[in-house]
């Protein structure tokens, strides 16, 4: 599978797995996961073919992991990142002292007054490291990285998950835990 069509694959996937499953006329159970049979079949009846083993290239080459497969490999779900209610189940979890937000340099002046909220996803992400969350904050123009006072949110009742894929997630983020890093 090429390159090109592994992105649009990959791009394919984040939309009806995370935001959209009505658009291929499936539908997630609570926990966000759907048949992957039934996924590639409705794929390919909205134009948009993909083999298993084409599926299968897209999640383990995925950089980021945003997609997984059920223990039994039957059924898939983005790791985190949704837009639709989904309850991925994911434990409570006890954060490293220090998690980081990427965003852009216009975002800031909001950030800084309101705090990170969840916007249109469920939950706030958060990284384990600054490079991270620096690719994270360059989608969306000149990335400023914040630094968050995680052991303190965690010591004031704030909880944290952590995904599958390792990012962290919380409900929001009051300004006073944030710092914008040099």
């Amino acid at each position: 599978m090429d390159e090109k069509r592994t992105v649009k694959a990959s791009r394919t996937l984040s939309r009806i797995l995370r935001h959209d499953p009505g658009a291929v006329g499936v539908a997630l159970d609570a926990a966000g996961w759907v048949e992957v049979d039934t996924l590639l079949a409705a794929l390919g009846r909205h134009g948009r073919p993909l083999s298993r083993a084409e599926l299968d290239h897209v999640v383990t080459t995925n950089d980021k992991r945003r997609f997984a497969y059920s223990a039994d490999g039957r059924s898939i779900r983005a790791s985190q990142g949704h837009t639709v209610e989904v309850d991925l189940g994911l434990p409570a979890a006890v954060p490293p002292d220090v998690l980081f937000h990427g965003t852009a340099e216009r975002t800031l002046r909001s950030i800084l007054a309101e705090g990170l909220r969840p916007m249109s996803r469920r939950d706030v992400h958060l990284s384990a490291d600054a490079g991270t969350a620096v690719k994270v904050g360059s989608r969306h123009g000149r990335p400023v990285v914040l630094e968050v006072d995680a052991a303190a949110m965690a010591r004031d009742g704030h909880g944290f998950r952590v995904s599958a894929n390792g990012v962290w997630l919380t409900d929001a983020v009051p300004v006073a835990y944030l710092r914008r890093t040099p």
